[in-house]
C-alpha cells in the first residue's frame, strides 16, 4: 500500500504555544490572567480548525471589482471572500481593535489586544492589515483630530458591533512619492467651504473601508513634507454612492492574495483636515507606532504558524526509516527556527508594552524615547526574521512545500510584504538613527539602559555566553553610533539597526530565560537564549575604511 503522510495541522496556537503562555504568566497580573487565557484558548481552537480549514478551502478566493453595474453606472465595489466576511465580524465581536482603547487592563490593554492577534491572525489571511489602519487611524484622530471628527468616527472604529464598527484605510503611497511622500502629488482644494481632494493613490491595501487618512497638498502650500496636511475622509455619501473615489483596478501582487490593493483616483472627494494645513507627514507618527507594531505581532505570528506546520509535519513524515524529527539535521533546523521565532514574539510585544504605556499617563520621557527607537527597530528586525523563517519552513516540507494547493507557498509569499509596506528595512534603519540621536541621544542612553538591563539579569549559568554575546554587540553599535557618521554612517545604517534590533531581541530571551529558570520551567527558553545568541547578533562586521567606495563599486557593477 503506497505511503501518504497526513497533512499536517497547527494545532491550537495559544494551547500549544509555551512561550505564549509563559509571557503572558510573567506580565499579566494574576487578577486579569485567567480570564484571558480563557479567551485565547476558545480563540486559539477557531483558529486552529474552523478557520484554518476555511482558509484552505478558500485558498483561490479573491476579491473582485465590479467597477460599473448592468446599466452602466459608475459602481467601482469590491466583493471580498467569505474567509475576509468572517474575519470582520470575528475581530468586531473579540475586540481585536477595541480592546486597546476600552483599557481593562490599562497600559497592558495593547499586551491582551495584540495576544488575541497573535492567536488568529494565521487563520485570516492578512485581516490584520484593514485592522491595523483601522487602529492606527483612532488612535491618530484620539491624538490630533478635532473633536467633531473624534466624535463621528472613533466611536465606530473601536466599535465591538459587526453591523457598527468601521474599518479604515491608509492613503499616502503615489508614483511620485513612496516612502519619500515629499513627492506626494494629490492637492487638496477648499470649493464652497468643502475641502475636495483631487489625484492618484498607487496604493491602498483597505480599499473596502468606510474612511481613510490621505495625504494632500493644500492649494498654495509649498513643496516637500511640510506643505502636506492630513485629511479625514469617508468613502461614500449617505446614500451610499461612492465619495468622488474612483477604482482604476485591483493590484496583481505576489502574496496578500485576499487583501484587495488597489489604484484609486480621487475625483474631487469631499474630506476634512486633520490636524491643521501643513506637517501632515509629522501627523501620521501616530498612526506608524500603531501600524509597524502590528506588522511586528504579525510577523512573529505567522513564523509561530509555519513552525507549528513544519514540527506536525516532522512527526508524520517518516524518511529514511524514522520519522523526521528523530533526524538530528532536522531536529538542528527546527531548533534555530524556534530561537528565531522567540526572539521575534518577545521583541514585538516590547513594543506592545510601550505603546500600551504611551497611550497613558504611565509614560516617562524616557520610555516615550524609547518607543520611537524600539517601534522601527521591532518592526525590521521582525519583518527579515519573517521571509528567512518562512523560506525554511518551506524547505522543511521538501516538494510538498513547494505545491500550492498544500498551502504552505502562501506562508512565504505573504512574509515577503512585511519587510516592505509600513516603511521598508532601509527606510526604517535610517529613522532609527533619527530617533537614537533625537533629544540629546535620549533614545540611544535609554535603549542602551534598556538593553544593558535585562542583559544584567542573567544570573543561570546557562545565560553566561548569551549575555556576554550582548553585551559585546551592544558596545560595537555604540561604537558605531559613536563615529564620524555622514555616508559611512548612512551606508551601515542597516547592519547598525539589525544589530540593535536582534541584541535588545536576545536581551529579552536572557531576561525571559532567567525568569523561566527561578520558576523552575526554564529549560525550553534557556536553549532558545543560547541558541538565538549562537546563530548571531552583531551584524555590524569589521569593515575598512575604504567600505563606502568599495560599496559604490560592488552596487554599480554592471558599468564597471
Amino acid at each position: 500500500m503506497p505511503y501518504h503522510p497526513d497533512p499536517p495541522r497547527p494545532g491550537n496556537p495559544f494551547s500549544d504555544d509555551a512561550l505564549l503562555r509563559e509571557y503572558l504568566w510573567r506580565i499579566l497580573p494574576a487578577s486579569a490572567r485567567a480570564g484571558v487565557e480563557e479567551e485565547l484558548k476558545a480563540l486559539g481552537v477557531l483558529s486552529g480548525e474552523r478557520l484554518y480549514d476555511l482558509q484552505l478551502a478558500t485558498r483561490l478566493e479573491e476579491p473582485s471589482l465590479e467597477q460599473w453595474d448592468p446599466w452602466g453606472r459608475r459602481a467601482d465595489r469590491i466583493a471580498l471572500c467569505s474567509l475576509w466576511r468572517e474575519a470582520a465580524e470575528l475581530s468586531a465581536r473579540h475586540g481585536l481593535v477595541a480592546a486597546a482603547y476600552e483599557r481593562r487592563l490599562g497600559p497592558l490593554s495593547r499586551v491582551h489586544q495584540m495576544a488575541m492577534v497573535h492567536v488568529l491572525e494565521p487563520s485570516l489571511d492578512v485581516y490584520s492589515c484593514p485592522l491595523a489602519m483601522t487602529d492606527g487611524a483612532a488612535r491618530t484622530l484620539l491624538d490630533l483630530g478635532t473633536p467633531e471628527l473624534v466624535e463621528r468616527a472613533v466611536p465606530r472604529l473601536t466599535s465591538r458591533d459587526p453591523l457598527r464598527m468601521w474599518t479604515s484605510g491608509q492613503w499616502m503611497t503615489e508614483l511620485a512619492g513612496g516612502s519619500d511622500v515629499s513627492g506626494t502629488e494629490t492637492v487638496a482644494r477648499l470649493q464652497d467651504g468643502v475641502w475636495r481632494l483631487y489625484g492618484t493613490k498607487w496604493f491602498s491595501s483597505a480599499t473596502t473601508a468606510e474612511m481613510a487618512l490621505a495625504l494632500a497638498r493644500p492649494d498654495g502650500n509649498p513643496s516637500g513634507s511640510r506643505g502636506l496636511a492630513l485629511f479625514y475622509l469617508e468613502t461614500r455619501e449617505a446614500d451610499g454612492t461612492s465619495n468622488g473615489i474612483r477604482v482604476n483596478r485591483l493590484k496583481e501582487k505576489l502574496g496578500t492574495r485576499k487583501l484587495p490593493t488597489a489604484e484609486l483616483a480621487l475625483e474631487g472627494a469631499r474630506a476634512a483636515p486633520v490636524h491643521g494645513l501643513k506637517d501632515g507627514v509629522r501627523s501620521v507618527a501616530p498612526m506608524l507606532n500603531v501600524t509597524r507594531t502590528w506588522n511586528a505581532v504579525a510577523a512573529a505570528a505567522g513564523m509561530a504558524r509555519g513552525l507549528s506546520l513544519a514540527r506536525d509535519h516532522a512527526r508524520k513524515r517518516i524518511a529514511f526509516g524514522a520519522p523526521l524529527r528523530e533526524k538530528p539535521l532536522h531536529r538542528d533546523t527546527l531548533a534555530f527556527l524556534e530561537a528565531e521565532r522567540e526572539a521575534a514574539f518577545l521583541l514585538s510585544f516590547r513594543a506592545v508594552e510601550l505603546l500600551g504605556l504611551a497611550e497613558g499617563p504611565e509614560a516617562s520621557a524616557a520610555e516615550q524615547a524609547l518607543l520611537r527607537v524600539v517601534t522601527p527597530l521591532a518592526k525590521l528586525t521582525t519583518g527579515k526574521q519573517a521571509v528567512a523563517v518562512a523560506s525554511e519552513v518551506l524547505e522543511c516540507f521538501g516538494g510538498a512545500g513547494y505545491v500550492e494547493d498544500t498551502g504552505i507557498p502562501r506562508l512565504l509569499r505573504d512574509a515577503q510584504v512585511l519587510p516592505i509596506w509600513e516603511g521598508t528595512t532601509n527606510v526604517l534603519s535610517l529613522e532609527a538613527l533619527r530617533a537614537l540621536a533625537a533629544e540629546e541621544g535620549l533614545g540611544a542612553r535609554s535603549l542602551r539602559a534598556e538593553i544593558a538591563q535585562r542583559l544584567a539579569a542573567a544570573r543561570h549559568p546557562d545565560l553566561r555566553h548569551p549575555a556576554a554575546a550582548g553585551t559585546r554587540a551592544l558596545e560595537r553599535a555604540e561604537a558605531a553610533l559613536a563615529g564620524d557618521g555622514g555616508e559611512d554612517r548612512e551606508g551601515g545604517a542597516r547592519r547598525l539597526a539589525l544589530t540593535l534590533g536582534r541584541t535588545l531581541a536576545l536581551s529579552l530571551l536572557v531576561e525571559h530565560a532567567q525568569a523561566m529558570a527561578e520558576a523552575g520551567t526554564g529549560r525550553r527558553a534557556l536553549a532558545a537564549a543560547r541558541r538565538f545568541a549562537r546563530s548571531g547578533v552583531d551584524l555590524i562586521g569589521t569593515l575598512p575604511e575604504a567600505a563606502a567606495s568599495e560599496d559604490g563599486l560592488l552596487a554599480d557593477a554592471a558599468a564597471g
